[in-house]
This record gives structure tokens, sequence and C-alpha cells, in this order.
């Protein structure tokens, strides 16, 4: 709760006189509130911005809907990413137990075969990569898959 009061989201409490935070009842909603937001894509620093304009009496509905269109194209771009890989493990896959099947006694070389086929897998980012390495290594210019 003191990261979200850091941030924006919540309004300082009152202190007890052994310095307890003090927390008025609407502020269960509130957390719940940072909390969906979190879960479907918005940052603290969004969610902050965000309350504070409410907070002043705003209404940041446009801005909201802007970043959750921004955050469905995110989501719409990494279920892609993740169903080519998907795709290719699955083709890697089919490939590799037809490979198994003669009943090879030493190693196949399945990892090895498949970065032969695909040198570009060796430079790809994973699409499960953190979304902080992400952007570091984009500005690194290495392109994700």
């Amino acid at each position: 709760m003191r990261h979200y009061e850091n941030h924006g989201l919540l309004l300082r409490p009152l202190r007890s006189r052994n310095g307890y935070r003090l927390y008025p009842p609407a502020t269960v909603a509130r957390i719940r509130l940072i909390r969906g937001a979190l879960a479907i894509g918005f940052s603290v620093d969004e969610l902050g911005r965000i309350l504070q304009q409410r907070d002043r009496g705003g209404a940041p509905c446009h801005e909201v809907s802007e970043l959750a269109t921004e955050k469905l194209a995110e989501l719409d771009r990494q279920i892609a990413e993740l169903n080519a890989l998907r795709n290719l493990l699955a083709r890697t896959l089919r490939a590799w137990k037809k490979q198994l099947r003669g009943g090879q006694p030493r190693p196949a070389g399945l990892l090895e075969s498949f970065v032969a086929a695909h040198p570009e897998s060796a430079a790809a980012l994973s699409p499960l990569i953190a979304p902080g390495l992400r952007q570091k290594l984009k500005k690194d210019k290495v392109k994700p898959r």
C-alpha cells in the first residue's frame, strides 16, 4: 500500500498516535480498482496520472480508452508471436518424432538440428521475455520474433 501511496494511487492516510496508518473504508474499493487495472496491463505510472486526475474532479475517460486500446494491440501482438512460436514448435516436434521413429542408438542432435534449420531463432527473443528486457533489447536494435 505504501508503494501505491508513493506513486499517487492512494492518498496518504491519517496516522494514529502510535504511527499506524488509518485508511478510510473507501480504500478497499480503490485498491480493487488499482489491482484490476494492473491486471489488464495498466502501469503504476499510468494509473497514477489517471487517478490523480480523477481525484481533482477530472474525467480521464478518453485517456483510459486510448491506453486500453494500446494494451489490446500489444496483447494481439503477443498472441500472434505466441501462435507463431507454437506453430514452429509443433512442426519441429512432428519432424523430431518422425526422426526418432528410426530408433537411433546415438544422440539425434535435435536442438542442434533445429538451430541449423532456423538460424534466426538463435538471435531471436522469446515472446515470453520480460517487458523491461524486451524494451532494453529493442533499444539495442535486437529484433524479437
